[in-house]
């Protein structure tokens, strides 16, 4: 019986995902996702895994979305209780997988809006006008960090070829490959700025010296999409393309979604539809 116990098919799983060089935040992610349907089970006095058949996990995705979890959400643990039983499956401690008889919640996923290569290239054309901006334009295109991100960017955090992202909300801090252009756009705001004002050491800050709000970032941006006659974008769609641009330059799921902080692959994965045919890996981050 100790040998179908929870915790132990739990570290034997995330040590196989180990071996296969899963990242450790997709594992944690794996882990969490397992643990709150064993937690479920035990609510049901269920702690043998032959005993869970397809309506326990039925009731568990179905509890999920009454206690408000969207169905998204929902069909990611489900994903997760998948490959834990396929894992199970394999290792010949179940005979049959139940999970595969559930169904995903459906729900209607509208794909990533991505910028083309004439539209960011038109945006990157009229922010040139102004360094700041133009240094925004680049590390939000070229680097894929969120708008709050941008603007908890300190001088420090800019290296030569690197740019530190800072935790910011649920994000968590990792650091960011720098390409020459984006280097080059900061180097030369930084030499227009003038001496830093602002008291905390941020890199964007307003004309007199603070530092620059997320409203002040999207306001600059809405004004470059109306120049150049952008309808229905957000400063998210620049993150956008760069996922999407990785992913078709060839790097892997794994790796970019690590690149942009998605705490989930299946975040970065919703991506990979946009990839028509992935050349062979390049040894740095694509410049758009």
């Amino acid at each position: 019986m100790d040998g179908h116990v929870f915790p132990a098919l739990i570290e034997q799983f995330t040590a196989q995902l180990q071996s296969q060089g899963k990242s450790g935040f997709t594992i944690v992610a794996y882990k969490k996702d397992l643990e709150q349907f064993i937690g479920y089970l035990s609510s049901r006095e269920i702690s043998d895994i032959r005993d869970v058949k397809k309506p326990e996990i039925e009731g568990f995705i179905a509890k999920l979305i009454t206690e408000n979890y969207t169905k998204k959400s929902a069909s990611r643990k489900l994903n997760s209780i998948r490959t834990f039983f396929r894992h199970l499956k394999n290792s010949n401690i179940i005979e049959q997988n139940p999970s595969l008889d559930v169904s995903h919640p459906k729900y209607v996923q509208t794909p990533p809006r991505i910028f083309s290569k004439l539209e960011y290239r038109a945006i990157r054309d009229v922010s040139k006008e102004d360094p700041r901006t133009y240094a925004i334009v680049e590390i939000l295109l070229q680097t894929g960090v969120r708008i709050g991100e941008l603007t908890n960017i300190y001088n420090s955090d800019v290296k030569d070829s690197a740019l530190v992202v800072r935790g910011y909300g649920k994000s968590e801090g990792r650091e960011v490959p720098l390409n020459p252009s984006v280097k080059k756009a900061v180097t030369d705001y930084v030499a227009v700025r003038g001496p830093q004002t602002s008291d905390d050491g941020l890199l964007f800050v307003t004309r007199t010296g603070k530092g620059l709000l997320i409203r002040n970032v999207r306001q600059i941006i809405m004004r470059c999409f109306k120049e150049v006659g952008i309808e229905n974008a957000t400063i998210n769609d620049f993150r956008n393309t760069f996922i999407a641009h990785q992913l078709m330059a060839g790097y892997s799921v794994d790796y970019i979604a690590k690149i942009v902080g998605h705490k989930r692959l299946s975040s970065t994965e919703r991506f990979l539809s946009l990839v028509k045919e992935a050349p062979a890996k390049k040894d740095k981050i694509e410049e758009l």
